[in-house]
């Protein structure tokens, strides 16, 4: 990948405009060491020495996009509770616009806490209250997009099936949002079986694409741009959703990118290392939707995704990149 090239494209990244709509939550992670097993039952006893607290779910595609882009807006919904409060001053301490997230007494702010030992995850506990949005809740929300809008260059769908994407509200958001005048993009979930039509691209990973066609997994393909069945499944995608771009993300095999009717293009992992894979979706959805709302073509946004993802891996927790970060990985590049 040419370091000069990019560099131009990330210039133009920092005049975008995006908003991030969907399942807002809060990343808390627990640091500490084990000695000693519990008397009490077979597992370890993990002394805590610090805690961090992190955007989590749509606030991390925020948290990936802030770096890059000039403005960043947030629509999601949390708890009016200590941790909603805390997210929203996380966010707002990062630069990101918070007006579109609203808070109610009837919901919970969803919280993963993730307990960590000498680098090794240790538990995940999750707080979560599923809840689809009411009816003043998504006629607000809907209200906020419409006059955000004109002023946006993309709008990143991300959806973690905690409730806030519905096909309601995504019929509305379809309704008012042209994605022939504005970049749509889609970070799916399986568990949230919403028609996406007429998007500019859905991100699933394998699983997920699988999961969506109700087939079962089989193992992977060596080339992937070779798996018949992921072509197949690929296919049935496009049928279901009308999409002009599917990318696919596949782990250490790196990423495919079809369009309808085309072939599988296989974009090979960067990666040097892998230590941590999660939040890695996140920050593939965030930097492909940012290239192809500058203009970029769909297959090399795919590789500057897929570089920014591998540099990401490389990290522990749900890490993000800066641009010095990508450009020093282009370098790399042979």
């Amino acid at each position: 990948m040419d370091e000069t090239c990019l560099g131009n494209t990330l210039k133009d990244f920092s005049e975008k405009r995006i908003l991030v709509i969907g399942d807002v939550m809060l990343d808390r992670f627990l640091w500490g060491n084990v000695s000693r097993i519990s008397p009490e039952a077979p597992v370890p006893v993990v002394e805590i020495e610090r805690e961090e607290l992190y955007p989590g779910g749509a606030a991390n595609v925020a948290r990936n996009l802030q770096p890059f882009a000039h403005s960043v807006a947030v629509m999601g919904l949390t708890g009016s509770d200590r941790e909603g409060e805390q997210l929203i001053e996380i966010l707002s301490e990062r630069g990101l616009n918070t007006d579109c997230i609203q808070s109610s007494g009837c919901n919970v702010t969803t919280v993963k806490t993730r307990v960590v030992a000498r680098h090794q995850q240790v538990v995940r506990i999750d707080h979560e209250q599923r809840a689809s949005l009411t009816k003043e809740q998504e006629d607000q929300a809907i209200e906020q997009i419409v006059q955000r809008l004109p002023e946006l260059d993309a709008v990143i769908i991300q959806d973690y099936g905690k409730g806030f994407i519905t096909q309601s509200f995504m019929d509305r958001v379809n309704e008012i949002a042209d994605p022939e005048q504005i970049v749509i993009t889609v970070d799916p979930n399986p568990n949230n079986q919403v028609t996406w039509r007429g998007v500019t691209a859905i991100k699933p990973n394998r699983n997920e694409a699988f999961g969506f066609t109700n087939q079962v997994e089989i193992p992977l393909c060596d080339p992937p741009s070779k798996d018949k069945k992921l072509e197949q499944v690929a296919k049935s995608l496009f049928g279901l959703w009308e999409t002009k771009h599917l990318l696919i993300t596949l782990g250490e095999q790196g990423m495919v990118l079809c369009g309808n009717e085309s072939a599988l293009m296989h974009i090979p992992s960067r990666a040097q290392e892998v230590f941590d894979v999660s939040g890695a979706g996140d920050t593939a959805i965030a930097i492909f939707t940012l290239a192809l709302a500058s203009g970029v073509e769909a297959r090399e946004a795919a590789e500057i995704s897929n570089l920014a993802s591998a540099v990401v891996i490389g990290k522990f927790g749900t890490a993000t990149l800066e641009p010095e970060e990508l450009l020093a990985a282009a370098s790399n590049c042979p």
